[in-house]
């Protein structure tokens, strides 16, 4: 049995008591994981984003907001963990201020300045030590290519290479790759189905090798 931290779902970034960017992620991906890996036996702890989607109640399931939340309590969960699948979305910018009035219209076009958020996947990937890492890449191109790219900077074992249709879908198409760039696995179906493909790999590869 390993313990496995999943992140799941998007990250909220206010700009104003009211408002915040975000992206279309559903945790879908995320709950299916934590059913999977709960069918097989492994200790779940999910760190997700606002959803609406249900999580499995033998899952521990640890609610965050924003990008620098879910960093910091995955880091504290990650102390405690064997493994680490990132399965969220988390948001890629937050604004340099947040104001603390909700803004108002004035009929002139809104300027947002935005920097970078921290990589939750990298930052764990960089301290993991003898743990494992499986990180996610959604593209909209070049899905390989890009995919091993953000496997080598996040110091990920696997990579789960997917498009932009994965977002709010209840299907999913995937390629699992290693750092040598072969894939592991082709897997396209329910969000299940690839769960199952994923946990299957991840226990062939790095929980019993």
């Amino acid at each position: 049995m390993a313990r496995i931290l999943i992140t799941s779902g998007p990250t909220r970034q206010y700009f104003d008591p009211v408002r915040y960017l975000t992206n279309a992620s559903s945790g879908r991906m995320g709950a299916a994981l934590a059913e999977a890996a709960l069918a097989l036996g492994h200790d779940v702890t999910v760190v997700s984003g606002p959803v609406e989607v249900e999580y499995p109640s033998s899952a521990r399931v640890v609610p965050v907001v924003s990008t620098e939340e879910m960093l910091a309590v995955c880091r504290e969960e990650f102390n405690s963990s064997d493994g680490l699948i990132g399965a969220a979305a988390p948001c890629d910018y937050r604004p340099v201020h947040v104001e603390q009035s909700k803004i108002a219209k004035t009929g002139q076009p809104l300027e947002l300045h935005l920097i970078e958020t921290d990589d939750i996947v990298a930052t764990l990937g960089a301290e993991k030590g003898t743990r494992w890492v499986v990180g996610f890449a959604l593209e909209s191109e070049d899905h390989r290519l890009r995919a091993l790219a953000k496997l080598e900077r996040k110091h990920c074992d696997l990579i789960v290479s997917n498009s932009v249709s994965a977002m709010d879908s209840l299907d999913n198409e995937v390629e699992i790759l290693d750092p040598t760039g072969t894939v592991l696995k082709q897997v396209a179906g329910s969000k299940r189905l690839v769960a199952d493909e994923i946990l299957a790999v991840i226990a062939g590869r790095l929980i019993h090798p």
